[in-house]
C-alpha cells in the first residue's frame, strides 16, 4: 500500500461524506450512519487491491423526503388536478476515468433514463471537455450535475462565514411576494452557479432564504431569486 494510495483513499472518504451530506441537506433521505461512515468502514467497503479507493463502487442512490417533495410540488389553481412533485430519486456516481468527454456523460445520462432517476450527480477528478459540457442541455429532462472532486473536499455549507440557505416552496415563495407586494424580478439575485446554489441544486426562478447572524437582532433573513 503506497502513501499515494492511502492519501487518495482518505481524500475520497472525505468527498463521499461531504457528497452524502450535500444530498441530505437538499432533503434526500440518508441516515447519519450512511453520511458519517468511518475511514475504516470506508476502506473495507470501497478500498481496492492497491489500498486506494474504488470509485466505481462508491455510487449511491437516495429518495426525496416528504418535506422535499412538498418543496418541489408546483402550486395548482382552483379546479386543477394536483401536480406531481418536480423531484425524484437522485443517483450519484464517482468517475474513475482520467478523461471525461461526451461518451461518459451520454452513458451516465442513459443510465439515469433507464433507471428513471430524476437527478444525476457526476463527480470526477478529471476535467470535463468543453464539447461534453455543451451537450448537457440536450440531455433534458434529466437533471445532470457535474462536480469536480476538489469541489467536495470541504463542505462549504459548514463554513462559519457561510450563512444558512433554505429553499422556499412555491407556496412560501408566493406568500413572500404577496406579503411585500413584489415581483420575483425585484428580489436580489443569486446565480445558479453560485457555490451554495450548486450545493443545494437550486433551479432558475426558485427563491432561497438566507439566514444571517446579527449582533443586534440575533439573526435576520434575506431572500434571493435564482437566475
Amino acid at each position: 500500500m503506497s502513501e499515494e494510495s492511502t492519501r487518495d483513499l482518505s481524500r475520497m472518504w472525505r468527498i463521499l461524506r461531504n457528497t452524502k451530506q450535500m444530498c441530505a441537506d437538499r432533503g434526500y433521505e440518508l441516515t447519519d450512519d450512511e453520511i458519517n461512515i468511518s475511514l475504516d468502514d470506508f476502506r473495507q467497503q470501497y478500498g481496492d487491491d492497491t489500498g486506494g479507493p474504488a470509485r466505481a463502487k462508491m455510487a449511491f442512490t437516495a429518495r426525496p423526503s416528504e418535506a422535499m417533495l412538498k418543496r418541489y410540488t408546483p402550486i395548482t389553481r382552483p379546479g386543477e388536478e394536483p401536480r406531481e412533485p418536480e423531484i425524484g430519486l437522485i443517483h450519484v456516481e464517482f468517475s474513475p476515468d482520467t478523461n471525461v468527454g461526451i461518451k461518459q456523460l451520454k452513458q451516465f445520462a442513459q443510465l439515469l433514463d433507464e433507471k428513471k432517476y430524476y437527478t444525476g450527480v457526476f463527480i470526477t477528478g478529471a476535467n470535463v471537455t468543453p464539447s461534453a459540457l455543451k451537450i448537457i442541455p440536450s440531455l433534458l429532462p434529466t437533471v445532470l450535475e457535474i462536480f469536480k472532486e476538489e469541489d467536495l473536499l470541504v463542505n462549504i455549507s459548514r463554513h462559519e462565514l457561510v450563512p444558512k440557505h433554505v429553499l422556499l416552496s412555491p407556496e412560501e415563495k408566493r406568500y413572500l411576494l404577496s406579503r411585500y407586494r413584489l415581483k420575483e424580478t425585484q428580489l436580489p439575485r443569486i446565480r445558479i452557479d453560485d457555490p451554495m446554489a450548486r450545493y443545494l441544486g437550486l433551479r432558475r426562478a426558485q427563491v432561497v432564504k438566507i439566514i444571517r447572524k446579527s449582533e443586534t437582532a440575533g439573526r435576520y433573513a434575506s431572500y434571493r431569486w435564482v437566475i
